[in-house]
């Protein structure tokens, strides 16, 4: 390969939750392991590679000039983002008025939300739900309303329409935010599911939020299909968010945006997100995201996604052939699986803390999957070297699940 996926980086020092929060985020973050075990960081979602180099190299370049002040972003920032979905998901009509930018993701969920909300408004969500979900949505005075996502018989993670229509006709929903591809369950949807769910979208009059955060980090065999792209209601009724932080590792840098087709949408976005006076763009994370979105930055991406589904390959086979009691479905985006440990703790008469402080106490730094909503399911990082994935689940093996 022409970039580096194998070297073991030290983030030590570096300011990186994934290793020097550890214990410092009860109920979230892992607690440090046992003396003899160095810990893996298997939790938060951001990976253990290192970048794409032409990310630095443009932050170095543009830090060289010592005036940092008051910018307007270059004229080639939209277009690298116009040419990144067309070439990446072939969208077409995009254009940099339809493009907005947000401090993050879910700041841009809640942004969308309150120009479509009142306070104590009904949101559907699907569950398993990403806890960023919870937290922003809850604090902001929303009220959940949770469809739950069922495994077919090919073990599948699917919507259940059925549930979805009876809420939003019986619940007066009028809102609900759409996670393409789904986290925690690494599901990618196929054209056809999204057009059913926009399809009950429209009939109930239902205003859409689509993460779309994950979409660049698609599985072999998986496609992504963007939301507003299904229909020309669905493109009116939408409003998407994206960022490079998921798929360039640059969460710490701060820069997402939205995308909008509907003028009455994005007049109301704007708005709303000026309102604070923060939500405005870092002359350095738009450097970045114009080094991310050049031609290194797509080769990299494939890179990357080769080496995403060679490790899930890895770690469901291994789960499959030596975990007995553990269950997933196999992911087709994101680099997360979620592990169903019902049978096994059922078998071994353990309940989940136990399970997961035996996993924190060998260094393996995995998540609780309860907070996504999953009752005994644990949340696991393969955005590493294969190398570290390989020695977390031999611990696991050795030491766990034995």
């Amino acid at each position: 390969m022409k970039y580096d996926f194998t070297t073991i980086m030290d983030r030590h020092g570096k300011d990186a939750i994934a290793v020097d929060g550890l214990g410092n985020f009860p109920g979230m973050s892992p607690e440090k392991a046992k003396e003899g075990f160095d810990t893996i960081p298997m939790w938060v979602a951001d990976m253990n590679f290192p970048t794409v180099p032409t990310i630095p190299e443009a932050i170095i370049e543009r830090a060289k000039h010592p005036a940092y002040g008051y910018f307007i972003p270059y004229e080639n920032y939209s277009q690298s983002i116009i040419d990144w979905h067309q070439k990446r998901n072939g969208v077409t009509g995009l254009s940099a008025e339809h493009i907005g930018y947000e401090n993050g993701v879910l700041g841009g969920v809640i942004t969308a939300l309150e120009i479509a909300c009142s306070k104590g408004d009904k949101v559907l969500l699907h569950s398993p739900t990403y806890i960023g979900f919870t937290g922003s949505l809850t604090n902001n005075g929303y009220d959940i309303v949770h469809s739950p996502l069922y495994l077919d018989d090919e073990n599948i993670w699917r919507m259940n329409f059925e549930d979805m229509e009876e809420k939003l006709k019986t619940q007066k929903i009028h809102a609900t935010v759409f996670c393409s591809p789904h986290n925690p369950t690494g599901r990618v949807w196929e054209k056809w599911e999204i057009e059913k769910a926009m399809g009950l979208f429209k009939k109930y009059d239902v205003f859409v939020v689509s993460d779309e955060i994950w979409s660049d980090l698609i599985l072999a065999g998986s496609k992504h299909i963007p939301t507003q792209m299904v229909s020309d209601d669905a493109k009116m009724r939408t409003v998407a968010v994206y960022s490079p932080s998921k798929t360039f590792n640059l969460a710490g840098l701060v820069g997402s945006y939205h995308i909008v087709y509907n003028q009455w949408i994005k007049d109301r976005m704007e708005k709303a997100g000026s309102l604070s006076h923060y939500n405005a763009m870092n002359v350095l994370s738009m450097h970045a995201l114009l080094g991310a979105y050049k031609k290194e930055g797509y080769e990299w991406v494939d890179e990357l996604r080769a080496v995403l589904s060679n490790n899930v390959e890895f770690a469901v086979d291994f789960i499959q052939q030596n975990f007995e009691g553990v269950t997933l479905s196999k992911p087709q985006g994101t680099y997360m699986i979620f592990l169903d440990c019902t049978k096994w703790c059922e078998a071994n008469k353990k309940n989940m803390d136990e399970l997961l402080k035996a996993g924190y106490d060998i260094g393996v730094g995995w998540q609780d999957g309860r907070p996504f909503h999953g009752p005994c399911h644990i949340r696991m990082n393969l955005a590493l070297p294969l190398s570290r994935v390989t020695e977390a689940f031999e611990r696991l093996n050795k030491y766990v699940f034995i």
